[in-house]
Formats: C-alpha cells, sequence, structure tokens
C-alpha cells in the first residue's frame, strides 16, 4: 500500500486511540444518561448541541489553519481537549454540566477534524483519495470496535459502573496525543488575508465553487435526516431490554464499517465518489426501515450490517470527493465549512427526532429519517457535479 504514508499511519493509529476511548463509552452512553434521568428530548438536544460545537468550530478552525498554514498545532489541541473532557461527565450529573462536558468533546473535534483531513488530503492524489481516507476510516473505526469491546468487559464485571469507565477512557486518547509529536508539518504558504470567523461555514460556502454548492446542498438535505445513532441503541435496548445486545450490535456495526472502509473507498476511487457515496445513502434508508419495522435481534443484525456498509460508503468518501473538488489551499476550509453545516443539520435532526420519538413514535421517526435520505438520493443523482477526471492508480 504505497499510498499510505508514514503521516497517514500516525494518523491513523491515533485516530484509532482516540475512538477507543471515545466508543468504549458511546454505547453506554444512552444507558448513563437514563440512569441519571435524561429523556429521549434530553438526548437529543444534547447531541444535537455537541454535534453543533462541532459545526461552527470546524469552520472556524478550519479556516484559521489555511489562513496561518499550519495543521498539527490544532491536530495536537483537538485531540488533547476531547481526552479531558470524558473523564468530566463522571464528575456530576447535573444537566448542564454533562452538556458543557459532552460539548468540549465535540468542541476537540471541531478544532481538529478539518486540519487532520486536510493532511490526510496532501497526502493523497485524486486517483488514491478514496483509499487514503478508507484506510483513515478502516484504523478509525477499528477503534470504534475495540472500545466497545472493552466496555463488554467492564459491564460484565463491574455491571453499573459507568463512572469508571469515563475515567479509563481518558488513557489511550492521551497516548494518541503523544503521537501527534512523531508527526512534521509540511511547509504549507499562509494566507493572511483569508478570514476566519465564527460564520466561516456559511462565507465558504458563499465564496465556493458552483460544484461544492450543490454538492453540499445535497449532503445537507440528508443530514437533516440523520440524527444521533444513540436512537438507533435505544430502539434495540426498548426491544430486547439487554446492554449487552445493545453493545454487541454496536460492535458489530464497526467491524463491518471498518472492514469496508477501504475496499469501498478503492470502489469510490474506480468507480466515481459520488456513485459510492449514493449508494450508500439508499444503504442508510434500508437500515431506518428495518429497525423501525424490526422487532427482532435477528433483524436488528441484519440492519446493522448495512448500517456499516453506509457509513463506509459516505464518511470518508464525502470528504474524499469535497477535497477533490477544490484547490489545496482551501481543503481545510472547505472540510470545516462541509462538516460546519452538516453538524447545524444534525441539530435540527436530532431535535426534531427526539420530539417525534417521544411525542408520536419511535416507528415514526425513524421512518421519517429514511425517507429523507431517499429524497437525497435522488437529488444527489440528478444534479450536476464534474469530479475530476483521473487515473485509477495501481
Amino acid at each position: 500500500m504505497k499510498y499510505v504514508t508514514r503521516t497517514v499511519w500516525i494518523l491513523s493509529v491515533i485516530s484509532l486511540l482516540n475512538d477507543i476511548s471515545s466508543e468504549m463509552l458511546y454505547p453506554v452512553l444512552p444507558l448513563f444518561l437514563q440512569a441519571i434521568g435524561f429523556n429521549a428530548a434530553m438526548m437529543g438536544a444534547m447531541e444535537g448541541l455537541a454535534e453543533a460545537t462541532v459545526g461552527m468550530s470546524k469552520g472556524y478552525f478550519g479556516a484559521m489553519s489555511d489562513a496561518r498554514g499550519r495543521r498539527l498545532p490544532f491536530v495536537r489541541l483537538g485531540y488533547f481537549l476531547s481526552g479531558i473532557s470524558k473523564p468530566m461527565m463522571a464528575l456530576w450529573s447535573f444537566p448542564a454540566w454533562i452538556f458543557a462536558a459532552r460539548s468540549a468533546d465535540k468542541l476537540g473535534k471541531g478544532i481538529r477534524t478539518a486540519s487532520r483531513d486536510a493532511i490526510l488530503s496532501d497526502e493523497a492524489t485524486h486517483g488514491t483519495k478514496g483509499r487514503v481516507f478508507g484506510f483513515h476510516r478502516t484504523m478509525d473505526t477499528l477503534g470504534a470496535a475495540v472500545g466497545p469491546s472493552l466496555a463488554l468487559v467492564l459491564i460484565y464485571f463491574f455491571p453499573g459502573q459507568y463512572r469508571m469507565m469515563f475515567l479509563i477512557s481518558v488513557i489511550p486518547v492521551m497516548i494518541g496525543v503523544g503521537l501527534t509529536y512523531l508527526m512534521r508539518e509540511r511547509e504549507h504558504a499562509p494566507h493572511p488575508e483569508r478570514q476566519y470567523t465564527i460564520l466561516a461555514v456559511f462565507t465558504y460556502f458563499r465564496d465556493s465553487t458552483p460544484a461544492f454548492r450543490r454538492l453540499t446542498i445535497g449532503i445537507l438535505l440528508f443530514s437533516l435526516f440523520n440524527s444521533s445513532d444513540l436512537f438507533l441503541l435505544m430502539r434495540i435496548k426498548a426491544a430486547t431490554h439487554n446492554d449487552q445486545y445493545v453493545i454487541g450490535a454496536y460492535i458489530f456495526y464497526n467491524l463491518v464499517y471498518a472492514l469496508a472502509s477501504l475496499p469501498l473507498g478503492a470502489a469510490g476511487d474506480r468507480f466515481g465518489l459520488r456513485s459510492t457515496y449514493i449508494v450508500g445513502l439508499f444503504l442508510f434508508a434500508g437500515v431506518y426501515a428495518l429497525i423501525a419495522m424490526g422487532s427482532s435481534m435477528t433483524i436488528f443484525a441484519c440492519a446493522f450490517l448495512l448500517y456499516g456498509l453506509y457509513s463506509a460508503a459516505t464518511e470518508g468518501i464525502s470528504k474524499a470527493l469535497v477535497t477533490s473538488l477544490v484547490p489545496a489551499s482551501e481543503t481545510a476550509s472547505a472540510i470545516g465549512s462541509l462538516s460546519g453545516l452538516t453538524s447545524l443539520m444534525a441539530l435540527a435532526a436530532s431535535i426534531l427526532t427526539g420530539i417525534m420519538w417521544d411525542q408520536v413514535s419511535a416507528t415514526i421517526a425513524l421512518l421519517v429519517s429514511a425517507s429523507g435520505a431517499l429524497v437525497a438520493a435522488v437529488y444527489l443523482m440528478i444534479v450536476r457535479i464534474e469530479e475530476p477526471r483521473i487515473k485509477t492508480a495501481a
């Protein structure tokens, strides 16, 4: 794998360690929140607020990274902040404190993501972007499988001791922070004339190319119906009444996601990044329909198999597609803008889904999400977005 450089390896290992930390908490987060009195609407509001924090900060810090011509300081600070925020949730159960701790975790993600993805883009050619981002997602998502596996072990030996898990989770992410010091900053020309404000997510979208705007509109349309994964885990919990099934389903999903990311990244390089992304949206619609109508663990397992394929076909692919449509000097700004606007849509999606979940039914909430994904897929099929013509690397 000649396209996997030393820098790509280091960033991928760091992401693996960070996801071990984050994902050992994610499947138990709804269990912990329910135990301290959160309902679905509160969880939706919390996740939406956290995603909005990520969104606005991604645009701001992405533009700042391009303006200063620096990447590594943002990567290092972002991982550090996410690391120290996790044990904060274990200190108090006061809702405002939980909201603040979760937002701090997401702020760290907002600081680092655009710069990290810009580094990955710099390490790839147009013909290898899908595979480079796919490899990174593979490593990242392996961490997302290892983390919940550790959570299962801890729950088995220490049932109900959720706070202990939050304290343990700080260890792997801080090891990752240490690894950032093995990386070298690549030379980037600073662009002091480039403005970065809290509204950078909007200004870049306004000033960007038509192809970027058309792509962004399609992704935002989908994001308006793509609420937090917490709701899927809550659905399984309600149907099975078993914590181990909830975490097991999440581990299975992440294993599929990890194994499929590189092959689907290669498929994106070969058959087109946009086409691969659209297939992912159809998979998403099928997943939400299955989970909405299903009641057995067999159906849920099939749904999470497809869900892993959906994530592999969209997450890294969307970033590879975005960076292929903009100049190299704008990659952090472009990714920050897209991610920021997407997060704002996720805020609305999580809040609306939580309200529908509580006030109407879980089934209707999930079916609405499935329908929205189909609409976004059709839009992206008919809108004109010219991808660069490339030769597939051997």
